[in-house]
């Protein structure tokens, strides 16, 4: 145990580095090692990991100092921020600026970035396809992590990127899932047309992380995308019904619709989508279900992950 190779591991009490944790404790061969980094080592999840074999460390991420001490004598870290806490790209920067300040002070041979698109070099801010939000971003939740990549390659940190898929577990805890209506039956409502959405278990997204640190620094310069599967919203409403037992029909709204739902952040996912529907082919075809499926074996598709999660699932 002495010789492994310590992965820190930011989000391990969440589902994206939990997943990565997990994947890592669960690999009685594994030439790694889980130092879990929480605000509450008293939380049940944090507990969870220690009994399991993690080292847990508290750290606070708005603290460069309180980062650097997790990374001393780490090989490696997986680095994600978590927009929908706060609803502000400033923040969400600032914490990636101390990210790179403490990894600039160890000497780390590999670090993974949670990371999505900057949808401003497709949509500039002058074009009036979809509203400019916050002032400056097209869609804040990505824009924000799109424009850090840039931070961590300018540092000289080895780092690769994972762009990250639609969370399938948004129909359990964003409210995205069947919505009953008074015609009895149950809707879910996209902005995407007739398009593919790429989707994923958000622990496959840990654990395709896992497979990046598994193939070792070849990939460290590199972009990779990961998805469980591509599906229209006629497909999953389809899965849907049959794992849920009930009529789910996709009710194809516009992004303008969307945008107006009036819960938070419903203008950046709106847009979202619709970058996601105006975008496909350029979207979707940096998401490999193939390459997802050799960083990580037990990768699921959309029926594997109802399967297990289907009731957990609200019904609006």
């Amino acid at each position: 145990m002495g010789n492994k190779k310590i992965i820190t591991v930011f989000g391990a009490t969440g589902a994206q580095g939990g997943g990565l944790a997990r994947a890592i404790l669960a690999d009685k061969n594994s030439e790694f090692k889980v130092r879990a980094v929480t605000r509450n080592a008293d939380s049940e999840k944090a507990k969870e990991l220690n009994q399991l074999g993690a080292e847990i460390v508290v750290a606070d991420i708005d603290d460069a100092e309180s980062i650097k001490k997790t990374l001393e004598g780490a090989y490696g870290a997986y680095f994600v921020t978590f927009f929908w806490e706060h609803f502000s790209v400033e923040k969400e920067q600032q914490e990636v600026a101390n990210f790179i300040s403490a990894a600039k002070d160890v000497n780390l041979k590999h670090i993974i970035w949670s990371t999505l698109e900057d949808t401003r070099n497709l949509v500039p801010l002058d074009d009036d396809r979809m509203p400019t939000l916050q002032g400056k971003y097209k869609v804040p939740h990505f824009d924000g992590k799109g424009e850090a990549d840039k931070l961590f390659k300018d540092a000289g940190l080895p780092v690769t990127f994972l762009r990250t898929s639609f969370y399938w577990d948004n129909f359990i805890h964003f409210g995205m899932g069947p919505q009953k209506a008074e015609d009895g039956n149950y809707y879910i409502a996209f902005p995407m047309d007739d398009k593919k959405l790429s989707g994923i278990a958000a622990e496959d997204i840990g654990k395709c992380g896992y497979g990046v640190f598994k193939s070792g620094t070849n990939t460290i310069g590199e972009t990779i995308g990961i998805v469980g599967e591509k599906l229209s919203g006629n497909e999953m409403a389809e899965k849907l019904s049959t794992a849920m037992g009930i009529n789910v029909i996709y009710n194809n709204v516009s992004p303008e619709m969307y945008r107006n739902f009036g819960f938070p952040g419903a203008d950046d996912l709106g847009n979202m989508f619709q970058f996601k529907r105006d975008f496909n082919d350029e979207f979707n075809g940096i998401r490999s279900e193939k390459y997802s499926l050799e960083l990580n074996p037990e990768l699921q598709n959309l029926d594997d992950w109802l399967s297990i999660n289907s009731s957990k699932i609200p019904l609006g």
